[in-house]
């Protein structure tokens, strides 16, 4: 990126990073167990919901003992369960209307990202009435209060339970986006490992991949503090410990809780001190292909950190470091190829791809004006690119045989 670009985007991420102390985050309140929502909304007087979720996860009747208490308390639950990966904005539509028609109060969000992010939306534009989505898209576009939201992450990822964003797709545009704004944090979330139980292997790999993602690119930007510094750091070292291990046995439930803190960790990491390139090139893909956005960070991962180079080497090492990938004594520059190596033996070790085969070289150039469009000036990346040092990405990203 040229300089007389990349200084105003300094200038903009010091100004944020300034301000940091004195802006309205929050942590959701955790719950563990499912069983401890209905107890909740009696206490509040709420005795009319809406539960946003999809139809694998109602399929599953994960849903089910939620539904049941529900019941039992005699609070009413309308259920919204279309929700799509990558959620649209036809379904944050079509869940505000049925949270308008039946009179909810609060809503509650089961499921994984999509889900939550779609729910988080809905709160949205109950507090937005006029403000369709599209115009909600980017920083603090909000800006009042939602009604209350209850998340329950059925993967260990996202991290969506703890953001202040929500990522939403134009699916007529073709264009994916996040809305980040405080209001979007949920007020309480449910962190139960019997929730993420029956997660397959690969979305096992590509949600925890996702959380890493979030822990490292929150890390190695410019924007951190001791909190977040502190979260990242203990994120990386619960997804070194046991992903693996939750990938290859599903059913161990200490596994499964450690990632859920994980994600927990690296969602309140990334809340405040933003991720970069990475999101913003997984968004456009997951816009135009529909590719999971697990899956692109898994896969992208390696390419930007190699791509910063040593700008991220002393922060790779300290992480490498802390986690036990690398020795004490490790030079940076060899701790950070150590950190990298690692981050792509998971994805080896998982099964996870190391391209998109859905790319193609005539969507790069519009795919890289989006994702330099999201991210600067607002990731605080260790190296800025603009949209044309993007698009080398995209094509890095390409199968070997299409680049060649």
């Amino acid at each position: 990126m040229h300089i007389l670009k990349r200084i105003p985007c300094r200038i903009y991420q010091l100004a944020f990073r300034a301000a940091l102390p004195i802006l309205p985050y929050r942590e959701p309140t955790p719950l563990r167990s499912l069983d401890a929502i209905a107890p909740l909304l009696k206490e509040k007087g709420i005795a009319r919901v809406l539960l946003v979720t999809d139809r694998a996860i109602r399929g599953l009747a994960l849903t089910k003992p939620l539904e049941d208490s529900l019941a039992a308390a005699q609070i009413a639950c309308a259920v919204y369960d279309e929700t799509v990966p990558n959620p649209t904005i036809d379904n944050v539509e079509a869940a505000r209307a049925l949270y308008i028609e039946s009179g909810a109060q609060a809503i509650i969000a089961v499921g994984g990202g999509s889900v939550m992010d779609c729910a988080k939306a809905v709160g949205a534009r109950i507090a937005r009435p006029n403000k369709p989505v599209q115009r909600m898209k980017g920083l603090l576009h909000v800006m009042r209060r939602t009604p209350l939201t209850i998340a329950a992450p059925t993967t260990a990822g996202t991290g969506s339970e703890t953001t202040l964003a929500a990522v939403i797709t134009d699916a007529r545009a073709h264009y994916k986006y996040p809305i980040n704004d405080f209001a979007l944090i949920p007020d309480y979330a449910v962190l139960d490992p019997q929730l993420t139980v029956g997660l397959p292997p690969m979305l096992t790999a590509t949600t925890g991949m996702d959380a890493l993602t979030h822990a490292v690119e929150a890390y190695i930007g410019r924007s951190t503090t001791a909190l977040t510094r502190s979260m990242a750091e203990q994120a990386v070292c619960l997804i070194h410990d046991n992903l693996l291990t939750a990938y290859e046995d599903g059913k161990n439930l200490t596994a499964r809780a450690n990632m859920l803190d994980a994600a927990y960790r690296a969602g309140i990491a990334f809340t405040r001190s933003y991720v970069g390139y990475v999101h913003g090139v997984a968004h456009s893909l997951g816009g135009q292909y529909g590719v999971p956005h697990g899956l692109a960070n898994a896969v992208i991962l390696p390419y930007f950190l190699n791509a910063y180079g040593s700008a991220c080497h002393k922060k790779l090492a300290r992480l490498a470091r802390k986690a036990g990938i690398a020795k004490p004594d490790t030079s940076d520059a060899q701790a950070a190829e150590a950190f990298i190596a690692w981050v792509c033996q998971m994805n080896a070790l998982m099964h996870i791809p190391t391209s998109i085969p859905q790319i193609r070289e005539e969507d790069i150039p519009g795919m890289a004006r989006k994702a330099a469009k999201e991210s600067n000036p607002l990731y605080p990346v260790p190296v800025l690119m603009d949209a044309h040092e993007l698009e080398a990405m995209y094509r890095k990203l390409m199968p070997k045989e299409v680049q060649s």
